[in-house]
């Protein structure tokens, strides 16, 4: 086995194989609107499907063959490039970046150029909110058999939307988060610290706050408020008011993002993205957010909610990354589900040999 020093975590911007998504199967993640959330989300498999490949967890009985003519409806709609391919792996729920794989790729001119290999982080459910999660456990080794990618197990828990990498050895995340006793009981800033510098070849960790986004139910994850456009700038949520009750938790964030520096001794530049104006559903605040983008092969997917915000989001994201077609997608169901796309996808990088 190679030692994990011949690999790195490339950066979301960087070149894909593929996206991982899990097909929607839990009424209880979208309560009293289920029914229409499938349609919901074979549109956002569409937009995807423009860009590059999708793979889908849609494992149980009749799941595959349910999906399957949605899916193709709303690739022939949006002219997606790509037919979404069906997995026969079963899911718990759909938040593929919380208990899906993280791949690692070999570094050029060490004996892992070319290859992957998979970390499998243990997975409880955000702290043991939302049982049973027992096949959301098994997700990442099962997708690891069906790539014959090998997988090596930290036997901790984490998961993917709590860590933001910047490609070169920077992660940013969250002490509301990370040193939440559900997750890992005991586990101190310096016992995580080495644990993403080990696993996932850190070379420094820059920790925020993390609070900030009512309707939360991950207590901090980082995809919610703080995202790399590059090595050095980091798009930041900002409250939709500046009295807004979350204003100073925000705030919070943003300095302590400020305050960072990467990995070469480069001050971050923070850049604010403003929050929509309060989502509500039953009387219940959405944790909806454009922090929550995905980055696709030559696109940015945009979670859209129906508010001025959209727009000033869009042109902002057009405006980081420039060379990208900036997609907005309707998830004013889907964040019901208190989770929009980044929280749903999960990249498979391309391993290069050159």
């Amino acid at each position: 086995m190679n030692s994990l020093h011949d690999y790195r975590w490339p950066a979301e911007w960087e070149q894909h194989d593929a996206t991982w998504l899990a097909w929607p199967v839990n009424p209880n993640t979208w309560p009293g609107i289920f029914e229409r959330i499938p349609a919901a989300y074979a549109e956002f498999v569409a937009a995807i499907a423009r860009f590059e490949p999708v793979r889908i967890l849609a494992g149980g009985a009749g799941v595959a063959e349910f999906a399957r003519p949605l899916i193709d409806a709303a690739c022939s709609r949006q002219g997606s490039r790509f037919v979404p391919e069906l997995f026969d792996i079963p899911v718990n729920d759909s938040w593929c970046r919380d208990h899906g794989p993280i791949f690692l790729t070999g570094r050029r001119d060490t004996p892992a150029a070319g290859q992957s290999v998979i970390i499998d982080w243990n997975y409880n459910s955000w702290g043991g909110k939302y049982p049973p999660w027992d096949l959301d456990e098994l997700t990442a080794r099962r997708i690891g058999d069906s790539l014959h990618v090998r997988c090596v197990r930290p036997n901790l828990i984490l998961e993917g939307g709590a860590i933001e990498g910047n490609g070169a050895g920077t992660i940013l995340t969250t002490e509301s988060c990370l040193l939440n006793p559900n997750r890992n009981a005991g586990a101190t800033r310096g016992f995580m610290e080495d644990t993403l510098k080990q696993w996932l070849q850190a070379k420094n960790i820059v920790w925020i706050p993390g609070h900030g986004i009512v309707g939360d139910d991950t207590d901090g994850h980082i995809d919610q408020v703080a995202r790399f456009v590059d090595e050095r700038r980091v798009l930041v949520a900002a409250p939709y008011h500046p009295d807004a009750p979350e204003a100073a938790d925000l705030r919070a964030n943003f300095e302590a993002v400020s305050a960072g520096q990467n990995s070469a001794g480069q001050n971050l530049e923070s850049i604010p993205l403003v929050m929509p104006q309060p989502k509500l559903l039953d009387d219940n605040r959405l944790p909806a957010c454009h922090c929550n983008y995905y980055l696709a092969n030559g696109a940015v997917i945009v979670p859209t909610f129906e508010d001025p915000a959209d727009d000033v989001a869009m042109q902002m994201l057009q405006d980081c990354y420039p060379d990208r077609e900036i997609v907005g997608v309707d998830a004013i169901d889907l964040i019901w589900g208190l989770g929009a796309f980044h929280c749903m996808t999960q990249q498979q990088p391309s391993a290069l040999k050159d």
